[in-house]
């Protein structure tokens, strides 16, 4: 009878202990991965505004590397600075001897010309200004102003404008939209920077602008949408917004897109349309994403948010979300040690591995390629996992990791199924950057109607940009164009991949 309340009192303390040490675990785990929060660097992250006023002294300040005991290797050759655009206007200037010194200083016979250097030095001009002044003449008949009859005036009207009766042109709205949206200059200092030029140019005039350009550009936008629906693949992402005149303190601005970044990244015989497109709204509820992608029933790649459940789309899962649970897990690890996090990040690195060789292939070959090669890694991943979420506490980063793994698995192995998909969603994620970034600079929206604005905006000129478009030069172009639409043209011809193609 002793023996066993002694057993009995032994398997308590045992389970005891384990708890413990798993308690201890798991606070050595947080405690190591709040440092590296607190001072670590982020291999993910952009730039703040510290690092980036100091980026000139911290460029200049990197060490040289130290010199190793390896074997000699051949050196590599020195990177050459790229040649100006030849298109860039050149302006020549000469640097001759003096007619004197052309003598041979030996015989004193002519010298001619052998030769000679040239070198380029790049010129700044900053912008320039200037009024356009729009005259339409009068005309009336004198012969009727004799005899009283009603005399009619004839008058050109004036041309088609996004402000008619402002002083706005297409090139200045182009150039206060991208400063603010691609570049994330603020109003306040776009209004400093034009009073050098003794132009009082207010914020609150150039905010009314932004919505009025927006109302104008909102048809492009809903075209770009339907286009968007008409895809198999869509990607998506979201992000926090501060918008003052909502109740609520935090909105959200959301991201959908397909296609690729850029021209240059699109696989061969590939026809989707590289769009971007953004969506404010006030929450950040499922249904936002349902609405806004209503009836659409193709591929939606996504993190692991729940809320994109309630669309009708068949959800694939990011694989660059799983590997960085396991990456936290690492970073939890004792320094020095290695586990099965560090097994997690090689085997996913193959898959990656199989993604950069395919890079630019058909999606017929994509999908053969991936089926013969990363199929029995994935196989051997699960396996893994299976037995992993055994031999470790749930709550641990490790275990959090695993879990997380096993929740998405039937989404993370989706994108072997069709060579249109994506391994990962970090398409979205980039193509969400600039909108973070810029709000780093601008803080907050104090509208919805400024927010809705912005929405816009941003999805034309990250559009552009994704179709290899000059944003200025195209903003101008559709500024320009669409005041003189009628309600019923159709503006295909407005497209980015159509502004792109040479004009007949």
């Amino acid at each position: 009878m002793l023996n066993t309340q002694y057993q009995q009192r032994i398997t308590e303390l045992e389970r005891q202990l384990e708890q413990l040490q798993n308690r201890n675990q798991f606070l050595e785990e947080q405690f190591r991965l709040a440092q590296q929060k607190r001072f670590g660097t982020s291999s993910e992250g952009h730039p703040g505004q510290g690092e980036l006023f100091n980026e000139a002294e911290a460029e200049l300040e990197q060490p040289e590397p130290e010199p190793k005991d390896e074997p000699i290797t051949p050196r590599r050759k020195q990177p050459k600075r790229k040649p100006l655009p030849k298109e860039l206007p050149r302006e020549v200037v000469v640097h001759d001897i003096p007619e004197e010194d052309k003598v041979c200083a030996c015989c004193n016979g002519e010298l001619h010309k052998i030769g000679e250097d040239k070198s380029e030095k790049l010129e700044f001009i900053p912008a320039q200004v200037k009024v356009i002044e729009h005259v339409r003449p009068k005309y009336a008949c004198r012969a009727c102003e004799k005899d009283g009859t009603q005399n009619k005036i004839k008058q050109t009207p004036m041309p088609a404008s996004i402000i008619p009766k402002g002083y706005a042109t297409p090139s200045l709205l182009s150039q206060i939209i991208t400063s603010k949206y691609q570049y994330g200059l603020p109003l306040y200092r776009l209004e400093s920077m034009f009073k050098p030029c003794g132009i009082d140019l207010n914020r609150k005039t150039m905010a009314q602008w932004m919505i009025k350009s927006q109302l104008a550009l909102q048809i492009l936008y809903e075209r770009l949408r339907e286009i968007l629906l008409q895809q198999s693949v869509i990607q998506a992402d979201e992000t926090t917004l501060k918008v003052i005149g909502e109740a609520k303190t935090t909105c959200y601005m959301w991201l959908y897109c397909c296609g690729t970044d850029s021209p240059e990244t699109i696989p061969r015989g590939s026809s989707i349309p590289n769009i971007v497109l953004y969506d404010y709204q006030n929450s950040r509820r499922g249904q936002c994403a349902a609405d806004f992608l209503e009836g659409y029933s193709g591929y939606l790649q996504v993190d692991g948010y729940q809320g994109y459940a309630k669309t009708q789309a068949i959800l694939v899962a990011c694989m660059a979300h799983a590997r960085r649970k396991f990456v936290e897990a690492q970073t939890a690890q004792p320094k020095g040690k290695t586990g099965k996090a560090n097994w997690a990040l090689d085997h996913i690195q193959k898959l990656y591995r199989i993604e950069a060789k395919i890079k630019g292939e058909t999606t017929e070959e994509k999908y053969r390629i991936r089926q013969a090669e990363a199929l029995p890694l994935l196989t051997q991943f699960k396996d893994w996992l299976d037995k992993s979420a055994l031999q470790v506490p749930p709550k641990t980063a490790l275990g959090k990791a695993l879990t997380y793994s096993l929740n998405q698995w039937p989404k993370l192995i989706r994108y072997i199924e069709d060579g249109n998909l994506n391994i990962d969603n970090n398409r979205a994620e980039r193509a969400i950057k600039p909108f973070v970034i810029g709000r780093k600079n601008w803080l907050f929206s104090n509208t919805a109607n400024g927010a809705n604005a912005s929405a816009t905006l941003y999805s034309i000129i990250e559009t552009a940009k994704a179709n290899g478009l000059v944003p200025f030069n195209y903003l101008n172009y559709l500024l320009s164009e669409i005041p003189t639409l009628k309600p019923d043209d159709n503006i295909d011809h407005l497209l980015p991949w159509e502004f792109s193609k040479p004009k007949r």
